[in-house]
């Protein structure tokens, strides 16, 4: 199968079997998606789910958000990982949207990763779960996932992986790409044992070909 050929399996099998695929963070704007992938950094969905709700009570947007002090916004979000730095993201983000974007969440993504607390990943994902562009968010899922189908080859870091993924993908399919990938790495191919035996990417997937093939044929038998 050819390089070319593995990426058409896979966007044919996606598109076929999660047409609607989407983020699970739950947001109502821009302002709660921004806050709730800045909290998601190295952390359950799930956990920034049940956080995010009575954060948005006490800070419904960036206006009050800007104001608050520290003890103010640890403590909403403290079962989240780094919930220190967080929260002064929070704060220091919130501020900015105000001064300098007018409390609106800008959108490109050269303008968000001016954001404290918001790097290449946070931008890509704001930018493609909001504004429909073709940026790829790269995070942990997405880079072992592409790696092991083999959609990425030799892919240092992930901005390697992002350029290789929009390179191939189509241009009105990267913003669903990055939910099909994440997804599937967080649900089936998982980092310590894949679900190989679930998965319907078996005859694209170069690691299930090379590692796993014989483990699962044997564990079915």
């Amino acid at each position: 199968m050819t390089r070319e050929e593995r990426y058409k399996f896979v966007i044919d099998w996606f598109s076929k079997n999660n047409p609607n695929a989407e983020t699970e963070l739950h947001y109502k704007d821009p302002y709660q998606l921004l806050v709730a992938v800045i909290l998601s950094a190295q952390c359950t969905d799930k956990r920034v789910n049940i956080v995010t709700p009575p954060l948005f009570k006490i800070f419904p947007g960036p206006e009050s958000l800007a104001k608050a002090a520290f003890e103010d916004v640890e403590p909403l979000i403290r079962s989240v990982t780094f919930a220190n730095n967080k929260a002064k993201h929070l704060i220091g983000m919130a501020k900015m949207l105000m001064e300098k974007f007018n409390g609106i969440v800008p959108g490109t993504v050269d303008e968000l990763v001016e954001l404290p607390g918001v790097g290449r990943k946070t931008a890509n994902v704001i930018t493609s779960v909001i504004f429909d562009q073709p940026n790829m968010a790269v995070d942990t899922h997405v880079f072992r996932v592409s790696a092991r189908i083999g959609l990425t080859i030799n892919a240092k870091n992930p901005l390697q992986a992002e350029q290789q993924l929009i390179k191939y993908i189509p241009t009105e399919l990267v913003h669903i790409a990055h939910h099909w990938i994440i997804l599937h790495g967080r649900y089936i191919c998982i980092a310590r044992r894949p679900k190989c035996e679930l998965c319907g990417l078996k005859p694209a997937c170069k690691y299930y070909q090379t590692d796993m093939k014989y483990i699962v044929e044997k564990k079915t038998k």
